[in-house]
């Protein structure tokens, strides 16, 4: 529990600030979890301070020392706890939407689709034939660009949370949208083809200048090398590889759309709630830092941060936080690792903080 008192602020141009962040900056929420910065917070967008209530010098330091990075995203801890003076500091690199881009829908691209989908991309299909492209809309794309392949690239920004999954009919349209591609922030890149057409483009593209660096970073072939025969067996092999180069990386990913909403009053004004953000965790917790779980004081839940009894025990302390009133913000533990959790089913093996926050919106 914190050390001091802790009062109800009204944070939810905090989260408006955050809902309205840069997808092509390095965003960066500090939030104060123990002794003199507790229940402080500062958002940090590339240089600029975008939202701050902290009047601790070691969080203000902090904040300018991340700013200071001639490249944050690459030079920011991620998303960890960290220890200072004036006390633990959760630094939290907020992700974007994952979006995909798939150039091709063709028979390869449906299940891609449907499976990418489930996961929770943002879908963005290309593709120049009106009949696949329907196919495509069908399947469960959120946008579907039927024009030429070159236009389409065009019509793509890329942010540096969105994967490249270059799946045409022909050896032109792969070296066309790839030459695009990798001139654009991106997460991930991959292109399907035998390694004798893949190394025919990377030759092709280097032979125009595009750096062999560059292209050493392109999947090609695409996917984990599991044996795929089917289009189902690709498109597993083709998010396998995706998913391990996403969850690399250290971005947290629990600002989603829905959640944002009920955060900066946008649904469920005037209800009362409690931010749960899992801000440690040692051996096997269900959930990595950063996951989010919204509790309203009617028992309802929006997200999750593992399910089980772990999931329990913390909905349980904030439904408490709001019938008692005070304190507005606390770190809990959750012990998956003694006969207690043993007897209640909780079979990690690990150990989870957890920071629970009212949230006055």
């Amino acid at each position: 529990m914190v050390e001091r008192e802790i009062k109800r602020t009204d944070n939810g141009s905090l989260y408006q600030k955050i809902a309205e962040r840069s997808q092509c900056q390095a965003n960066i929420l500090l939030s104060g979890i123990d002794r003199k910065v507790a229940g402080e917070k500062l958002f940090l967008s590339g240089r600029d301070i975008l939202w701050s209530s902290a009047k601790a010098p070691g969080l203000l330091r902090l904040s300018e020392r991340f700013a200071g990075e001639e490249s944050s995203s690459a030079a920011i801890c991620g998303t960890t706890l960290l220890a200072l003076p004036e006390g633990r500091v959760f630094c939290e690199r907020i992700g974007n939407e994952p979006a995909m881009v798939i150039c091709g829908g063709g028979h390869v691209s449906i299940p891609i689709i449907r499976l990418a989908k489930s996961i929770g991309f943002h879908l963005t299909v290309l593709e120049d034939r009106p009949v696949f492209a329907g196919q495509a809309r069908e399947a469960g794309a959120d946008e579907v660009i039927c024009r030429p392949f070159s236009d389409g690239m065009e019509q793509v920004a890329g942010t540096p949370d969105t994967c490249f999954v270059i799946v045409t009919r022909g050896h032109r349209y792969d070296t066309l949208c790839l030459r695009k591609a990798v001139l654009k922030p991106n997460a991930y890149i991959g292109m399907m083809g035998s390694r004798k057409r893949v190394g025919m483009v990377k030759e092709q593209l280097i032979a125009e200048g595009i750096s062999r660096e560059v292209l050493e970073h392109v999947h090609m072939p695409i996917g984990l090398p599991i044996g795929a025969e089917t289009p189902e067996e690709i498109a597993v092999s083709v998010m396998a590889e995706i998913i391990k180069v996403k969850n690399a990386g250290k971005k947290g990913e629990g600002y989603t759309k829905e959640l944002l909403s009920y955060l900066t009053g946008q649904k469920g004004g005037g209800k009362r709630k409690i931010l749960a953000t899992v801000i440690a965790k040692k051996g096997s917790g269900p959930r990595k830092a950063g996951t989010k779980m919204l509790v309203f004081e009617d028992g309802a839940l929006i997200g999750t941060i593992g399910g089980g009894s772990a999931e329990a025990k913390i909905k349980e302390a904030c439904l408490l936080m709001l019938k008692e009133r005070y304190p507005a913000q606390q770190a809990v533990v959750v012990d998956m690792t003694g006969k207690e959790a043993e007897d209640a089913g909780m079979v990690c093996g690990g150990t989870m903080e957890v920071l629970l926050e009212e949230i006055a919106v």
